[in-house]
């Protein structure tokens, strides 16, 4: 059944007002019979609740057919734009793709042309490399570079021969060559110098009623040069006393290099002797010493005419080493020697706690040292029995000392390598 609103008389007609969040209707009046009779059978209560609720359902229906409205409005020209964009996308993919083709198309296209003119076979870029290139063509850059190293490097007349030729006038080498003889030549008259001194030194020490006091001294010189090649520390100790109450054994004190020993306290001490002692007291002497100054090897050092048989120019005496220096004919590489051998003793005394040492080779290499060093006094004789030294027997002094200094290296070598190990 249809529904009708019908409006009273003039006097009575409906009338709606709004203000902010309420509408307000009067004088509506509703013909349905169908409706009237529905809302007759509800409570009487619930009268007003349900037109209220019926005028509020009626206008959120009109509204939303209101809003599908405006939604169908909007799809219809979202698909027209769509269809306009995709039209325009069309016609750009193809010009785009003629674009695409002309430029970069096989055979045809802009850019295999291009590419083909620069880097074909018969390319600018092959006949540029082709001019550069071409050792035949004195222009070419390669017939540059060789006529250019020709000049510099081919044969006796180049620039390079010439600059490093020591003999041709003008050349730096000519004038390095001079500076170095000149050098020579000089080193030469201080050494003659020297020898002279040294000799006339020795004559005076001969004539001087103080010959033996100064023995410590030399022999503080002679380890004060060896430890600060070492890079050992060296002590005079004779006036100081030790770990023993009021003893004052050990004239010297040689610590080893730190970095030998892996940090450890190394010591050597050292007693110089210019008057005689027995070998039973020096070697208590000895054992003193090393209590004393806390050293693990002990070295002594004899004037020739107090040294006990068989110690020059050094031997090992137990766990000690004994040596003579002579203040009238010094010899500092046996010295040198000895010095070394008693380091070489203490650090092998140190690596002996993790490896073993191989005493043969000891052995062998104090026998080879041994044998130069006799080598070296027969020379030595013979220079003084006739005066004048050839420049042979010379050269085998020197042979035979160098040859002394590479046995105690190697020894040297060996021990380092098991104490850092």
């Amino acid at each position: 059944m249809e529904a009708r609103l019908v409006a009273l008389p003039p006097r009575t007609e409906p009338s709606v007002r709004l203000a902010q969040d309420r509408i307000t209707v009067e004088h509506l009046v509703i013909a349905d019979a169908g409706l009237a009779a529905w809302l007759a059978d509800q409570p009487m209560d619930d009268h007003a609740i349900l037109v209220d609720r019926a005028m509020r359902i009626g206008l959120m229906a009109i509204q939303s057919v209101g809003v599908t409205l405006n939604v169908d409005a909007v799809r219809a020209e979202f698909e027209r734009l769509a269809d306009s964009q995709r039209a325009m996308t069309e016609r750009a993919a193809e010009a785009l793709e003629q674009t695409l083709r002309a430029n970069f198309g096989d055979g045809e296209g802009r850019l295999p042309r291009t590419l083909e003119a620069f880097l074909g076979d018969r390319g600018k870029l092959q006949g540029t490399v082709r001019e550069l290139f071409d050792p035949a063509r004195k222009d070419s850059a390669l017939g540059r570079l060789s006529t250019m190293l020709e000049t510099y490097f081919d044969g006796d007349a180049s620039r390079l021969a010439t600059l490093l030729d020591p003999t041709r006038a003008g050349s730096p080498l000519s004038s390095f060559r001079a500076e170095v003889a000149a050098g020579f030549k000089a080193i030469e008259e201080r050494l003659v110098a020297f020898q002279a001194a040294q000799t006339a030194r020795s004559d005076e020490r001969s004539r001087s009623t103080a010959k033996g006091v100064d023995f410590e001294d030399l022999v503080e010189g002679l380890l004060g040069a060896i430890a600060r090649g070492g890079g050992d520390l060296l002590e005079r100790t004779s006036n100081d006393a030790g770990s023993t109450l009021k003893s004052k054994k050990g004239d010297f004190v040689l610590t080893i290099n730190p970095g030998l020993t892996r940090g450890a306290d190394v010591r050597i001490v050292i007693e110089a002797k210019d008057r005689a002692v027995s070998v039973p007291a020096m070697r208590a002497e000895l054992r003193e010493a090393k209590a004393n100054r806390g050293a693990a090897i002990g070295l002594v050092v004899f004037t020739p005419a107090h040294a006990p048989a068989g110690v020059a120019p050094f031997d090992i005496r137990g766990d000690d080493v004994w040596c003579v220096v002579d203040p009238d004919a010094l010899e500092p590489s046996a010295f040198e020697v000895a010095v070394r051998l008693a380091r070489y003793l203490a650090l092998a005394g140190l690596a002996a706690r993790d490896t073993e040492i191989d005493t043969a080779a000891i052995g062998q290499a104090l026998a080879s040292i041994r044998e130069q060093l006799d080598q070296i006094r027969n020379l030595k004789s013979q220079l003084t029995s006739i005066g004048n030294a050839t420049k042979a027997v010379w050269n085998g002094l020197d042979a035979l000392r160098s040859g002394v200094v590479e046995q105690v290296a190697r020894a040297e070598a060996g021990i380092r390598a098991s104490v850092r190990d």
